[in-house]
């Protein structure tokens, strides 16, 4: 089974992209389930037809969802929150501490998060693509495992004895979301974006933010692409090649950036918008060629963390996107590496070889850190 998170600064065409992207794989044989995440839900506008909760079927081998994320919390946190709160209580927590303490944050994006997994491993799907939210919301979305299961360690040692079964439950499932939204050969993230320069800039900072996660993007879609205007002649085609040729030298700099041809795949504007599978389909076609969408992914990607020896000690080079303008912290916390690229921080366990070790120093390029470490870690 495959799934592909789609996602994007608001406005940029990603749930149209989502849909069409679905087609093609419905199109090629597999069955394929599109599912939205986004609170917005226009998934069922792009096909031009009423979506729910639970996948109905929008052509053969294709079917769509809209997650109802505040239906979830009604019913499913609430039960779970009530165990929660009883498992504070018995740890010595009053009533209305315990109440306090388990309005957890972004349990909306957790739910909706877990009922993406439910309909991908319980469904008949080879391949599930999600329509996400606007890139700020993915990337609190997919944080959120990882967040809030260090959330409830703090409240639940490990191995107390009276840590309740829900919390354990709990935990087991966060890890098991981490798990799936970290194996490159199941999840990948496609990212779309609009050929503007402030919209590269936010594309660039998730790239760092979702490397930093360990999750892998598989590809960007330009969107919106200006369509040639060829030899015409007037103030309308004087106004587009104007606009085009700023819109090629967005795409220049993606290309200077590292992203070849084979990662970055244009989709030109339109002038009506795109409704019904059949206009989905005619995306498709333009953004795929008639190849399979997920094509490349069998090439892997590159690995977080990749440690080499050196004189006197060793190199760890963290895989994180990194441009000119990067802010970049790197500090060190016990065994971890507290790493923040443009405000994203993460803390990263060092592997159990260099955790003796101390940092020597440190520098960057366009593929990542490269942390200078050697002999015992001493003081500081």
């Amino acid at each position: 089974m495959r799934i592909l998170l789609f996602t994007g600064k608001g406005g940029v065409g990603k749930t149209t992209l989502a849909a069409a992207t679905a087609a093609a794989l419905a199109g090629r044989g597999r069955k394929t389930l599109v599912v939205s995440t986004d609170p917005a839900h226009s998934l069922g506008d792009a096909f031009g037809r009423p979506l729910g909760g639970e996948p109905s079927e929008v052509d053969t081998l294709l079917h769509a969802a809209q997650i109802d994320t505040r239906g979830l919390v009604d019913s499913t946190w609430r039960e779970l929150r009530r165990e929660l709160q009883t498992a504070l209580a018995g740890v010595g927590l009053d009533s209305l501490d315990a109440e306090e303490l388990t309005v957890v944050p972004g349990v909306d994006e957790l739910l909706a998060l877990t009922e993406v997994q439910r309909l991908a491993e319980h469904g008949p799907w080879e391949t599930v693509v999600v329509d996400c939210g606007p890139t700020a919301e993915t990337l609190r979305l997919l944080a959120l495992p990882e967040a809030v299961s260090g959330y409830l360690s703090r409240m639940f040692k490990p191995g107390a004895r009276r840590t309740a079964a829900a919390v354990r439950r709990l935990g087991a499932h966060l890890e098991s979301l981490r798990t799936l939204l970290t194996d490159p050969a199941t999840t990948t993230v496609r990212l779309v974006l609009t050929p503007e320069r402030v919209v590269v800039a936010e594309a660039r900072r998730t790239l760092s933010s979702l490397a930093l996660r360990g999750i892998s993007v598989d590809g960007l879609i330009v969107n919106r692409l200006m369509p040639a205007p060829g030899f015409w002649r007037g103030a309308a085609a004087t106004w587009m090649r104007t606009r085009r040729t700023q819109q090629n030298a967005v795409l220049a700099e993606l290309a200077d950036a590292g992203f070849g041809p084979g990662q970055v795949k244009p989709v030109e504007h339109r002038a009506v918008e795109p409704v019904g599978l059949e206009a989905l389909q005619e995306i498709a076609y333009e953004l795929y060629q008639g190849l399979d969408p997920l094509a490349g992914n069998e090439k892997g990607v590159t690995p977080l963390l990749q440690v080499s020896e050196s004189d006197g000690g060793y190199e760890l080079r963290i895989a994180v996107p990194l441009h000119l303008d990067s802010e970049v912290d790197l500090a060190r916390v016990d065994d971890d590496l507290a790493v923040t690229v443009d405000g994203f921080r993460r803390l990263i366990a060092l592997p159990e070889m260099l955790r003796p070790c101390r940092i020597t120093g440190a520098e960057s390029d366009a593929h990542g850190l490269v942390v200078s470490l050697a002999g015992n870690r001493g003081p500081g």
